[in-house]
Parts: C-alpha cells; structure tokens; sequence
C-alpha cells in the first residue's frame, strides 16, 4: 500500500472518529436547546424574534462543554473549526458532518440550504439599521454621540455632528432636563431631515444613583493642611489611610467621612470587602462595619494620592446590590421619553423583574401589553449579575420589544476586574451575535481625542476593535467632531479585513510589487 493510500485510510478513519464525536454533540446540544426554549416559553411574544431563540439556545448549548479538542483535527481536514458559528449554530455543526460523512466514506451528504447561513445575519443588520439608522456604503458599523449640554442651544453642533458621520445620539437623563432634551431632540431631527437620514435617539434613563453623596474632612489628613479644599472633597489620601462611611457626617470628624446616595451601598458592606470610588481610582478595604458606620483603609491610589468628592461613583466589587433598575426620577422622565425617543437606554438592568417592571409601566403608559410600536429598548450591562442573567435579559426583552445591548465597560470593569474585561467584552458579542442582536461598544472610546483632539496608541487599538460591535458610542468633548470622523475613517478601513470574527482576506496593497 503507498504512502498517500495509508494517509488517505487515515484520514477516513480521523473523519469517522469525529463524525460519532460530533454527531453526539449535537444530539446533546439539541436536547439541552430544547429544555432551554421550554423554559423560556410564554416570554417570547414577537414571533420574528424566536428564530433568534432558537439559535441563542444552540449557541448556550453548545458552548456549555469545550470545543478545543476538536477544533484543530477539523481544521487539518480542511473543514470548519465551528469557531465562527454563532449566526448559525445548527447550520454549522450540520454541515461539518456532512463533510465529515463524506471524507470519512459513510454516504451521502445532506447538507443544510446554503441560504440558511445568511438569514441570521441579515436578521441582524436589518436590527442594527433599525436601531441605529441605516447608511449607504461604509461603515458597517453605526457610531452613537453624546449629546452635550450646549447642544440644546447649538444647532450648528448637532449638524456638525451629524455630517461628520454620526448615526444616532444619546441624551443621558441624569443632566439637563426636559426643556434641554427638546431643544436637542428638535435640532436632531431638523439637521437629519437637511441631511436625508434617519438620525435615532436614544435616552438613557439614570437608574440608581451608586454615589458620594456629601463629605466631610479628617483633621489629620495628610495634604489637608497643604491644600486648600474645596466644598465637597476630602483631603489628599495615600494608601494605608483611613476613612469612614457615616449615615450623616460629624461636624469635625478626626477621619474623614462620606456618606452615600443609596442605603443599599452601606447596607451591603462586609468586613474585607472592597469599596471603589470614581471608577477604582480609589481603592478600599473595609476594616470594621457597625449600625451607621463602615471604616476602610485605603489599598490603592494614584501615586500622588486622591481626594474623595461627591459625585463619584462607588462600587462594590464581587456583591451582588439587589436594587430595583427603576427609580422615581426614572418614572418620572418615561413620559417624556416615550414620547419622544427611538431608543430607551434602560441602566442597572439586571433582573427578569427589572424588565418586567419596566414593561408595566410602557402598557400602562404606552400600549396594550405585547404590541409594540414605541420605543426600542437597550440593555445597558453594567454588573457581573446582568451579565450572568443576560441571556434571560435578551431573551424576555426581545421576545415583547425591538433590543440592543449595550457593553457599559466603565462600571463592568471596575466591578468584574479590568483584567477580565477583556474575554469577557468578546464573550458578549459572541452571545449577541448568537441571539440577532446588535451590540453598542461604549466607554471611554478614544476619549484623549474627545477631550484633547490627540488619540493615544491604545485608543486607537479599541476603536478598530469596536468594528466587531454594530455600534460604537463616543461621549462628550470639545473635540467630540474630530473623534466622529476619525472613528468613522477608522471603522472603514477595519471594514477591510475583518467581518466580525471573520477575515476578510483583501489583496494586501502595501506589499503587492513583492
């Protein structure tokens, strides 16, 4: 027997070893599929939503054991490793046995209908244009804007904006107020009407404020007596530094104290436990907890120390705060929103309960339970609970309205770890793109242009990793044009070469006299 009969014997054999390896597979994946759609029965009321369902309960199915193993004996026999298969899960593995029946000798090949790997996303761009507005030529990816305050009295801003290349905007509640949203939303919709384009708004509702509510000075503060403070900040502090959270602030207190904007902060806090302030700027240990009072101890600071203001964010890394999404200020700005936004920005989602109470309020506001014609929704992800529960968020939410998920990478990564934002912004869009549904990737993206009109070398690697996502969001600045145009030349060029995670393999230009 020669060389290439023993390799081509081989090759069988390999085929029809992972053929039963496979074949089990799906057989598993399909079962476990089929509980997880039982168990979302009667969430889902859109039928154009459940073949998104369908293909979400493949993906979590499939991806509940490791693929490694197989992927690079399937890759040696020239098939697909199955690792680019979230728009068409059953399609895929499908597909691979057949391949895999036919090298391996075992019979015909059926093979699933070549249009059933461009219905999902089809589904997904016609979500994305309809989300973010739709656009002729590149790129495929939408950019959303923060609006500034002074945009509702700049028309000429919004303009500017809009021709830059801005696809949709956001008006974040927690500033301004309803006078302002209007004179925005107005220039908004006058400048998308002289340009020709469909130009969304989204407003995001505040949720909970998780703040530094008021503050008080220590008397031995190191920096204290150096500096002259302001209203509202603590002195200086340096790792190994003390500090107290108070139900009310003493009038002179030895350490300094803050209290918070949400009872559920204090309530919530153990001894060892962390406490973050401004985005883990400041970083805590907490020391000793008592009825009215938490002591922590500084862990980690800039080098040159920080100063508690209110205001500022606080977290609790690795504790789940079971706090309701909707507030009384939020109810108050529904009305005005439904009115008048194309997107909901819905933040600290992250329960079943906090979508459904949202829903009893838009039916009772809105329209009859299960017939949506307002608003779009968006799942602003912004904990590691959301994130755990973001399938069932998906599923409940698209299955009544029109949703998008947005990836809050400032609070996600102070509460998961910035070491696991990383693989954990990537397992988002793969769970995403599984369920049809269009992803924002927001947070600080290039946020040295924004604000001083230079990107940095890093920022510019985010913003080419933001092409994956079907919409990038840039905040407020006064270079907030320039970032528009920069992002968008950016994005085109990334359009290029990668198709989410998939190679575009483009003639290469720089090297083509080789």
């Amino acid at each position: 027997m020669s060389r290439a009969e023993v390799e081509g014997r081989e090759r069988r054999a390999q085929a029809r070893g992972l053929y039963r390896a496979l074949e089990g597979l799906r057989a598993d994946m399909a079962r476990r599929a089929e509980t997880t759609l039982e168990a979302w029965d009667g969430k889902i009321l859109r039928p154009e939503f459940m073949p998104s369902a369908r293909n979400l309960a493949d993906y979590l199915a499939l991806r509940r054991g490791d693929l490694v193993p197989f992927q690079a004996p399937l890759s040696s026999l020239g098939l697909s490793s199955l690792g680019r298969s979230e728009a068409h899960v059953r399609p895929s593995l499908d597909a691979v046995l057949a391949s895999l029946a036919l090298i391996g000798g075992e019979g015909a090949a059926d093979y699933p209908p070549v249009e059933i790997f461009a219905a999902g996303p089809a589904r997904l761009a016609a979500r994305r244009d309809a989300l973010f507005g739709a656009r002729r030529g590149n790129p495929n990816t939408r950019i959303m804007v923060t609006l500034p305050s002074e945009a509702a009295e700049d028309a000429a801003l919004v303009a500017t904006l809009i021709a830059s290349g801005a696809d949709c905007m956001r008006i974040n509640c927690a500033h301004d107020g309803p006078d302002a949203w209007s004179a925005m939303i107005g220039h908004v919709r006058r400048a998308a009407a002289a340009a020709g384009r469909r130009v969304p708004v989204q407003m995001d509702l505040p949720g909970p404020k998780l703040r530094v509510e008021t503050v008080a000075p220590g008397r031995g503060e190191k920096g204290a007596k150096k500096e002259k403070l302001e209203a509202g900040e603590t002195g200086r502090l340096f790792e190994g530094d003390r500090f107290e959270v108070v139900e009310t602030l003493a009038a002179k207190p030895d350490l300094a104290q803050i209290t918070l904007s949400h009872p559920a902060l204090m309530a919530a806090m153990e001894v060892g436990g962390a406490l973050w302030i401004n985005d883990g700027k400041i970083r805590a240990k907490i020391l000793e907890v008592s009825p009215g009072r938490v002591l922590a101890e500084i862990t980690g600071t800039p080098g040159k120390g920080a100063k508690i203001k209110a205001e500022k964010g606080v977290n609790l890394p690795g504790v789940d705060l079971r706090v309701p999404a909707l507030t009384e200020e939020d109810l108050g700005d529904l009305d005005f929103v439904l009115a008048h936004a194309d997107i909901i920005g819905f933040s600290f989602v992250q329960t079943g309960a906090d979508l459904r109470a949202l829903f009893a309020v838009l039916a009772a506001r809105a329209e009859p339970a299960g017939e949506h014609t307002g608003p779009s929704l968006m799942l602003k992800i912004e904990t590691p609970l959301a994130l755990r529960n973001l399938p069932a968020l998906i599923v409940e939410a698209g299955g009544r309205m029109p949703v998008g998920v947005m990836i809050a990478r400032g609070d996600l990564a102070v509460e998961i770890g910035f070491e696991r934002l990383s693989e954990i912004q990537e397992e988002i869009l793969w769970l995403c793109e599984a369920a049809e549904v269009p992803v924002v990737w927001a947070t600080q993206v290039l946020e040295s242009m924004v604000k001083d009109g230079q990107a940095s070398r890093a920022e510019m690697t985010d913003a080419a990793m933001s092409q994956r996502a079907e919409c990038v969001m840039l905040n407020k600045g006064p270079h907030l044009d320039d970032a528009v145009l920069f992002l968008r030349d950016v994005l085109v060029r990334m359009d290029r070469h990668t198709n989410k995670k998939s190679p575009r393999l483009g003639a290469l230009g720089l090297w083509h006299d080789l």
